[in-house]
């Protein structure tokens, strides 16, 4: 994929410091305060590579309730299909004021300011990682709407992005009823939550008792294969060691969602799992590449 390219980008970070960021992040609006309540994976994912990248940018928050109107305001197309073919409008999108672009996925987000940015920040956003070979089991069971992705460029992190989208996705009902709304939408939001994937209630929606243990159990074994890549580096706590890539953006966004939805005991586990990798990871990214804006 090809975007337009400032070719003063170069120089940006000198001259961007300005009251009006060129970039504006649309972000999905979680309960106030939104700095500590936002969550949502895909989001997260591209708000490391923001952060990373040092690139000064403005959020704006969106209620759940008004992505699609806003989305196809920016022009941005619809990345997802629901499983009846109907278009899926979603967060996030990047607006850049100067070159025009308006990008509208996580992964393509990412690209985008790699090749518009490429000597920003820490860096490349895609270092050749060759063994991003991590396969999620039972992938085929997935039925929420996940991105069609048909990429040229990193083809790798790509395939990578979706595997780990699947892990999650299979066990995202664990978190789903944590997520924090204002009240004033809460309802609704519930409501369009539960319309679009045909339950009865927000309740039924949810995962309790010995089944909720199982599927914690199931979500860890899931991650098993992914957590022994991050293993391969004793020196961690990123895959190439104590240099933070987009394929540890992918996994931190969703462990972002992780700590923010799930019971504060059921977080503890999670943090421990597979000696402690992926906790370390988090509490990495958060510290380095956490911030909000």
């Amino acid at each position: 994929m090809s975007f337009p390219v400032d070719n003063t980008a170069g120089n940006n970070n000198a001259n961007t410091m300005a009251s009006d960021p060129r970039l504006i992040y649309y972000d999905i609006a979680f309960a106030v305060p939104r700095e500590k309540n936002t969550a949502a994976p895909n989001p997260w994912k591209a708000r490391y590579a923001l952060n990373f990248k040092g690139i000064p940018y403005k959020t704006e928050w969106v209620q759940m309730l008004d992505i699609t109107k806003v989305r196809k305001g920016l022009g941005a197309s619809a990345c997802r299909k629901f499983a009846d073919g109907t278009d899926y409008y979603t967060l996030p999108v990047l607006k850049d004021s100067i070159t025009g672009a308006i990008v509208g996925d996580s992964f393509d987000i990412a690209l985008y300011l790699q090749e518009t940015f490429p000597d920003s920040g820490s860096g490349d956003l895609f270092p050749e990682q060759p063994d991003l070979n991590y396969v999620c089991p039972g992938a085929e069971e997935v039925l929420i709407p996940l991105s069609k992705r048909e990429d040229v460029q990193h083809k790798d992190y790509s395939k990578f992005n979706t595997n780990v989208d699947w892990a999650f996705t299979l066990h995202t009902a664990l978190m789903a009823s944590g997520m924090k709304w204002d009240k004033e939408f809460e309802q609704g939001i519930k409501d369009e939550f539960v319309r679009r994937l045909g339950a009865k209630s927000w309740e039924d929606m949810g995962v309790y008792g010995e089944k909720r243990v199982h599927m914690l159990e199931s979500l860890k074994q899931t991650l098993t294969g992914l957590a022994e890549l991050y293993k391969r580096n004793e020196n961690g706590p990123f895959l190439l060691g104590d240099r933070a890539s987009h394929a540890d953006f992918i996994v931190g966004g969703w462990l972002r969602f992780m700590e923010r939805t799930l019971p504060a005991d059921e977080w503890k586990q999670a943090e421990g799992w597979h000696d402690g990798v992926f906790g370390k990871l988090h509490a990495a990214l958060q510290e380095r590449f956490g911030d909000v804006k």
